[in-house]
Formats: C-alpha cells, structure tokens, sequence
C-alpha cells in the first residue's frame, strides 16, 4: 500500500469520526426551554418548584439534560415584547408563558416555537390564542385556569366567612383586556344576588396603590376583593395583602400566594397541580407531540385556603363550617 493511499484512508477515518462526533453531539443535545413570567425570582419560586419537580420525575434534570432561560418581567407589562424576542433569538425549544398579554407577546415573538400557557385567566379561544380547547391548532396549548369565572364563587365564600360583610373594595388592573365588562356582567350580578354593595377600585400602576388603599380606608369597606389577576397585581401581591392586613380588613384572592403573604383567604385552582401538569406538555412537545394536537386544559382541583394567623390578627372569626370546606388552613 502506497503513501497516498495510507494518507487517504487516515484523511477518510479522522473525517468519519469527526462526523460521527457531530452526530453524537446532535443526538445529546439539551433541550432549551424559555420561561417568560411576570412576576420575579422569589414570586415565582412558589410554581417553579413543582414544575421542577414534575420534570425530574419524567427523567428531565435541569442542568443536566435540561436547560431553562428564566426571563422576568418582575411586573412591568411593556417588557413582555422584548423579553419574548429575546426567548426566540436564544431559539429556545418551547416557550413557557402565562397571563393574556405575555401570552400575546409571544405568540407575537414566534408562529413556529410551541408556547405552552401556564394558566390563563381569560378564554383563550374568545382571546385568539387557540382555535379550540379540544384542538388548539396552532404553536399555542397549555393550561387555562379561567379564574374569573370563579368570582361570584369567590364572593360566596367570602361572605359565608365573615357574615357581617356587606360592602366590598374591589381592586382590579384596567389595563386587562375585558376587565371592566367582567366586573359590570359578574361581581356586580354575583354581589347583588348575595346582598353585597362594591366598589371598584382601579390600579393602573404600582404608583397607584398608595392613593388607591387611602381611598379605601376612607371608604371603610367591609372586605377587599383581588379581582383579574394579572402582572401588576401578581408583582404587588405581598404590598396588597399588607395593606389589608394594617387595615384589619377581610380579604380575597384568586391564588393562594397572597394568603402566604398575609391575606386572610383565596379560592382558586390548585397552583401546585397546574405547574406539575406544565412538565406533561413540555414532556409531549419535546417528544414529537405538536401543540396544534395537544388540547388545551382547564383545573380540576379547587383549593379554598385561610390564614387562621391573619384571622386572629384583624379580629375575625371564621365560622366552623367554612374551616372545615378549607383545603388549607395556615396557623
């Protein structure tokens, strides 16, 4: 055998294996999964743990065979836009993303990146997000947690809690798409059928919440109502509950994180299950599932949560009957 032709063969193997390393490396590549919230690292760390959780239980360990790209908007909606773009730019392999105007932000971002929606208060089908809740239809499925559809629920228990309640501060974000029409065609309805009087109170952003809780105590509610959701109010939750708290005003929310915070009850879906149920999407897509194929979910589980410390700290005493509907009671 010649020199040439020894010289071609080696060329021919270390090509070979260098090919062979590119294709191992191709097989083994991490998945990257982009994280767009609107809240920060501590507010989030309540849905980050389940959901972590959930994924090392399907073999997924981030870091390891996994990587996340958090991105926060730490409750400034104008940042959605950018930190999504930022998410495609990185090419992430699906987006997770939950909130009407994040959601829309990303779908503005991407048509091909599967999002999956971590909970959505509004109908993602009247919103033009999904076609359909049974088959999505586009690079958008995930969870809807409909939550304000459960307000006159909300109101019902809040009443049932404190008896005597009879006007009720409701504070809301305006700039939420719908906002206004759901408190004209459901609390309002929900809190007359009750015998309830509310107020409306609107928070456009965190410079308005001192001017708006004077206004409240002024007012001398009953009780306070978290109505909507959404990025400011999530971003500000600790400041809301405190804020009854001091005033030893009874107080509901949508999610249990404010009660943890200080406020006296919540009735919403199960956070803990929403963010578990998140891995099975991301396990699907990641898979060869299309999102157009997943149908989107709605929760199943309900939790009613009371803060007995912050009963016992504004003087309230909740009746027997409701403690015991409670799924969470936190002393």
């Amino acid at each position: 055998m010649g020199r040439k032709t020894i010289v071609v063969l080696l060329a021919g193997l270390v090509l070979a294996s260098v090919r062979l390393a590119e294709a191992q490396q191709q097989s083994k590549k991490v998945p990257h999964i982009g994280y767009l919230t609107s809240t920060d690292p501590a507010t989030e760390s309540i849905r980050f743990e389940p959901f972590q959780a959930a994924l090392r239980e399907l073999g997924y360990i981030e870091g390891q065979n996994i990587a996340i790209e958090y991105r926060y908007a730490e409750g400034k909606a104008d940042r959605f836009s950018a930190l999504a773009a930022e998410l495609v730019r990185l090419r992430v392999d699906i987006i997770l993303v939950g909130g009407d105007r994040p959601i829309r932000a990303a779908r503005n971002a991407t048509k091909t990146i599967p999002i999956i929606m971590t909970g959505s208060g509004l109908d993602p089908v009247k919103e033009g997000h999904v076609e359909s809740l049974a088959r999505p239809g586009g690079n958008v499925t995930g969870i809807t947690s409909l939550n304000r559809e459960l307000a006159g629920k909300r109101l019902e228990l809040f009443k049932e809690a404190v008896p005597k309640l009879a006007r009720v501060a409701v504070l809301y974000d305006p700039a939420i798409q719908g906002i206004t029409r759901e408190l004209k065609e459901d609390v309002t309805v929900a809190a007359r059928a009750l015998g309830l009087t509310v107020q409306s109170w609107e928070v456009g952003d965190a410079d308005d919440f001192e001017k708006v809780f004077a206004a409240i105590n002024k007012q001398r509610p009953h009780g306070l109502l978290e109505h909507g959701g959404g990025p400011l109010m999530r971003a500000n939750q600790r400041r809301i509950a405190g804020f009854a708290l001091k005033s030893r005003l009874p107080s509901i929310y949508s999610q249990d994180e404010y009660v943890h915070a200080g406020g006296l009850m919540s009735y919403g879906n199960d956070i803990t299950e929403q963010y578990r149920r998140i891995a099975y999407f991301v396990d699907r897509i990641l898979k060869g599932a299309k999102p157009a194929d997943l149908p989107v979910e709605q929760p199943t589980k309900f939790e009613l949560v009371i803060n007995l410390k912050t009963a016992k700290q504004i003087g309230v005493t909740i009746p027997p009957e409701v403690l015991a509907r409670a799924t969470k009671l936190i002393k």
